[in-house]
């Protein structure tokens, strides 16, 4: 019989020996009987093709079948194969290189690229390396706003998704600021107002009206945009914008990890969170990158220091980069056209069926207003339609992409009741 443990009996022996201990019990010694477990229930050890076997058959329980019109900031989009291949390249993959960017040439080469796209796109004058996700994004562009103005106030606009706004609450109240969904009242106290466009809801906002009602110079206007509309929409002229990168090149992944842009205005560059890669020319005239700004905690300028977070989302933002290169602007834009037309094509049969929206002006995301949302949706899902997120008990948000088929769409429109 083949014995699968890592070491035999006399091995486990002689490194107790080593450290003067008689058994395995003795390490545990000190510690409460009542936290001891009793052993675990598990299985016999299995082969690596037992296991692998094993887990197929577990697999198999999976649906993958459905089609999906889920977003609120989640969704399926095309991922062009040679992300995965150029990626997933163990010289991206494995080295452990953010902390230590300056020996890594080609991780700050691809770091810099990917700002400059994000600067292409948004229009802005500086991008960071990238961020953990938009709602720390979001959040840390408030502590910016607050740093610039020396005031405690932000205003958020409640059409902000809301796990977003929850992860702002929490900075916040660390920060000991004020934050407000009243975008009424924008005073002499407001470090900055927060808009979401296209929102969580799916509506475009028209971002000029806003910029009349801040008077204030000291104001900052922050816009949260995902990268997608920004290839059809013109890019807000706003202070901070900030973003989802998940669309571009990075899948699912169970709900995370997904990174986001941070990009401002040339004057604010010295409070970006995180780092910024930077292009100069070495003693013998070559080219070169390092790491410009990182005013971190575990960089130089300690004290300083704009931001705890330890490093960006390195490989996520690699995926970013190696996706908008693929694509191009004329590919990019055609992904956004494409969402944003099966969005309305379903949008058009479902008012034809009687439903009504929420809005008419959105991009790719829309609210239904239906009956009873669970019976919607439990109608669809037995059709193997995933119909989208119930907000309430009588609305869904829909998020239709450039993966949706035209036989999805005439079945999810068909099965709507």
């Amino acid at each position: 019989m083949i014995n699968f443990e890592a070491h035999t009996k006399d091995e486990r022996q002689e490194m107790l020996n080593s450290i003067g201990l008689n058994s395995v019990e003795d390490l545990y010694k000190g510690l409460p009987k009542e936290i001891k477990t009793k052993g675990l229930n598990l299985p016999k050890a299995l082969s690596e093709m037992e296991a692998v076997n094993a887990i197929k058959k577990l697999a198999a329980n999976n649906k993958t079948h459905y089609s999906s019109f889920l977003g609120g900031g989640a969704s399926r989009h095309f991922i062009p194969s040679a992300v995965e291949q150029i990626a997933g390249r163990f010289e991206f993959n494995t080295a452990y290189t953010p902390y230590q960017a300056e020996i890594s040439q080609g991780t700050l080469q691809s770091i810099y690229e990917y700002q400059s796209m994000i600067c292409n796109l948004t229009g802005m004058d500086v991008s960071n390396a990238s961020m953990y996700d938009a709602a720390t994004a979001c959040a840390e562009a408030i502590l910016t706003a607050v740093r610039v103005t020396g005031r405690k106030k932000a205003l958020v606009c409640h059409r902000v998704n809301p796990e977003y706004q929850k992860v702002i609450k929490t900075y916040a109240e660390a920060a000991e600021i004020e934050i407000s969904n009243d975008l009424s009242v924008i005073d002499k106290d407001t470090a900055c107002v927060l808009l979401q466009t296209p929102d969580y809801y799916g509506a475009i906002h028209d971002v000029e009206k806003l910029k009349e009602k801040i008077t204030d110079d000291k104001t900052l206007l922050i816009c949260c945009c995902d990268i997608l509309p920004l290839s059809v929409l013109e890019p807000p002229k706003c202070d901070i914008m900030v973003g989802n990168l998940q669309p571009a090149g990075n899948h699912l992944s169970f709900g995370g990890p997904y990174g986001a842009y941070f990009a401002c205005v040339d004057k604010y560059k010295r409070q970006i969170p995180g780092r910024i890669v930077g292009r100069t020319v070495d003693a013998s005239g070559v080219q070169a990158f390092c790491l410009t700004l990182q005013t971190r905690e575990q960089h130089i300028r300690r004290e300083k220091a704009t931001s705890n977070i330890c490093s960006n989302q390195a490989l996520i933002a690699l995926r970013t980069l190696v996706y908008l290169a693929l694509m191009g602007p004329n590919g990019l834009r055609q992904a956004a056209l494409m969402s944003a037309n099966n969005a309305h094509k379903l949008a058009e049969k479902l008012t034809d069926k009687g439903f009504t929206l929420q809005s008419k002006n959105f991009f790719n995301e829309f609210v239904l207003n239906v009956n009873n949302a669970d019976e919607f949706l439990s109608n669809l899902k037995e059709n193997n339609i995933l119909g989208g997120i119930k907000l309430d008990n009588t609305r869904i948000l829909v998020s239709v992409t450039e993966m949706n088929t035209e036989e999805e769409i005439e079945n999810y429109a068909y099965f709507a009741i």
